[in-house]
């Protein structure tokens, strides 16, 4: 099979498919479209990078021109897809239509944008790509607080790196505790004090309404009626499959692209890999179900129907004041069971007949985790 594969992002899923593709047929067309400048470097080390006082070119991986040569592959950087006719199957983007025999969107997620009042809603930064680090780290210049609203996964690590560096840290969240949906009550509680040792300050249960401009940064509003000042304010509330371009194409969408476990979308030559996708009912936004959703599709895409299956999947928090592995519940009645001492939280999640089902765990307790990832069950 020879005809030519179009992969549209060059994120952790594009390029992973891409090679893994290389490995079965080093000979297919490959062409890859990128709305940015296509140098590979992997997203979860935005969060972690301020402290080290890492730039954005230094956390590039393998620079376009390398990947070019590495996969031969025609890699166009600054082109973006503007509309898909599925049934003709051509795109049409910025640099012209491209005509594909089969489609892979890659196309990950945006962040989430809060509906928030003020003449400086709109200045508020999120980080989710290697330019947007850029201009953080611009503007972040000579301030000396930032203001960090979310208090999942990526604003708590943000909020340990940046309070590393030296900066005056404040972490908003609309819910009472960290990582709501990640972690059970006292796993939480156990990261927030650690992380308020460092002295980050957490405002928990605070619903943030509105920024004014003010001399030296920003004044945020919260919906009591308090306020606060810092210097730069980031946004790390989630973010949300896009599904601009499946959705115009008529694509069935629910909260991402929706495919079925060959990735294949309801449109039989057009796939969908990584943030952007539902699979079989799931959306999982981790780097492990990229990597196995790629390895099948892969297959697939050389002639050998794939169905993708996903282990238990444990997810690093990477904070190093409070260091953690979860591996998530796949849902259905249960309960956390926690135990706590001075070092570290274990926690299992078990159903109703005993069976444990999932776990977080944080600090010491996190040498458990090989032991334990062993007896939970696959996510698909």
């Amino acid at each position: 099979m020879h005809e030519r594969l179009v992969i549209i992002g060059s994120g952790q899923a594009g390029v992973t498919l891409a090679r893994e593709i290389r490995k079965l047929d080093k000979q297919r067309e490959i062409v890859l479209l990128t709305a940015d400048d296509g140098h590979f470097y992997s997203k979860p080390n935005l969060s972690n990078a301020f402290a080290l006082n890492k730039t954005p070119s230094q956390l590039v991986v393998t620079p376009v021109d390398k990947l070019r040569e590495q996969l031969g592959i025609d890699i166009r950087p600054h082109v973006e897809a503007h509309h898909l006719d599925a049934q003709a199957h051509v795109i049409d983007t910025s640099a012209g239509p491209l005509d594909y025999g089969q489609l892979v969107l890659a196309v990950g997620a945006r962040p989430i944008r809060l509906p928030l009042a003020g003449k400086a809603a709109d200045e508020i930064l999120s980080v989710n790509t290697l330019d947007d680090y850029a201009l953080f780290r611009t503007r972040l210049a000579g301030k000396r607080s930032v203001a960090l609203i979310g208090g999942g996964l990526v604003g708590c690590e943000f909020a340990n790196d940046l309070r590393s560096a030296g900066l005056e840290v404040q972490l908003f969240d609309i819910e009472n505790q960290l990582l709501t949906g990640l972690l059970p009550t006292e796993a939480a509680a156990f990261l927030r004090r650690r992380l308020e040792a460092t002295g980050v300050a957490c405002h928990l249960g605070c619903r943030i309404i509105g920024i004014e401009h003010e001399e030296g940064g920003y004044r945020l509003h919260d919906a009591l009626g308090r306020s606060y000042h810092a210097g730069l304010v980031l946004s790390a509330v989630g973010l949300r499959p896009n599904l601009t371009l499946a959705s115009a194409a008529g694509l069935q969408t629910g909260r991402g692209i929706l495919t079925d476990r060959l990735l294949q979308t309801s449109n039989p030559d057009i796939y969908a890999l990584g943030d952007c996708a539902e699979i079989a009912g799931l959306v999982l936004p981790y780097i492990l179900p990229i990597m196995h959703g790629a390895r099948a599709l892969a297959q697939t895409l050389c002639g050998k129907e794939t169905p993708v299956s996903f282990p238990a999947m444990p997810v690093a928090i990477k904070l190093p004041s409070c260091p953690g592995v979860v591996c998530p519940p796949p849902g259905g009645a249960g309960q956390w069971q926690e135990s706590l001492d001075g070092e570290g939280v274990r926690a299992l999640f078990e159903t109703a007949d005993a069976t444990p089902s999932g776990f977080a765990l944080l600090g010491a307790a996190t040498r458990e985790q090989r032991e334990l990832a062993g007896r939970m069950p696959a996510r698909l």
